[in-house]
């Protein structure tokens, strides 16, 4: 699954990589610990044109009388999308990519929870397929969206069994409605190796940290090498 992550690039930068218009709505980056309910930088094709604009991570259905009246729905699982009615319209048109570069993810250990950093393991972007919804009840307008998640590859297993599904470059178009149908090929989980992770400091365990030094390795203690 995916409940924290961090975007150390620029909105430029983004901008250039995803060959995407940048919309005046774009919060500052870089963000070190994204948390569900933050605005986040996301790519999707409007009206035939690439952008990448702001919404909130925490997925709204339309029927909800108020962002508030249903849990926070921050995944979806690419297993049961389409049948489930909050994001069944949703998978079919109006599917974008939350870039990242990388997610945390928690492994329990007795009573720790030890933090780890999942990334490209060759330092490119990851580009994690999501769903979006402009949800409006009278006044009120939110456009929000959810990672789809899959199963874990062999690699990702060992920290958790889900995973976000995480897009090859050569897909972005396929995912993003520009080349026709067939997105539903693409729910899989990536390669073994692709991706790699290491252990953080479990500061980044609080939701109100902040700082580049939340993705940086956790140096190894005297001992460590002879474990």
């Amino acid at each position: 699954m995916c409940g924290r992550f961090a975007i150390r690039q620029s909105n430029e930068t983004l901008a250039e990589v995803f060959q995407a218009e940048p919309t005046n709505t774009l919060s500052n980056l870089p963000n070190y610990n994204v948390c569900p309910t933050d605005t986040v930088p996301v790519v999707a094709s409007i009206a035939h044109t690439r952008r990448l604009g702001a919404m909130r991570w925490g997925f709204v259905p339309q029927w909800y009388r108020n962002p508030t009246d249903g849990p926070l729905i921050i995944n979806a699982r690419a297993e049961t999308i389409a049948q489930k009615p909050s994001f069944a319209e949703a998978v079919r048109r109006r599917r974008c990519i939350v870039p990242m570069t990388g997610y945390f993810e928690w492994r329990i250990d007795g009573e720790q929870r030890i933090p780890y950093f999942t990334h490209n393991a060759d330092g490119t972007i990851l580009a994690v397929a999501g769903i979006w919804q402009h949800w409006r009840n009278g006044h009120q307008s939110l456009v929000t969206c959810a990672i789809v998640t899959v199963e874990s590859n062999a690699t990702m297993r060992h920290l958790h069994h889900r995973m976000p599904l995480i897009l090859s470059k050569k897909d972005w178009g396929k995912w993003l409605g520009e080349e026709g149908h067939g997105a539903a090929s693409l729910m899989r989980s990536s390669a073994d190796g692709v991706q790699n992770f290491y252990e953080v400091d479990t500061k980044v365990n609080s939701n109100r940290a902040s700082g580049e030094d939340l993705i940086e390795p956790k140096p190894k203690g005297l001992f460590d090498s002879f474990q």
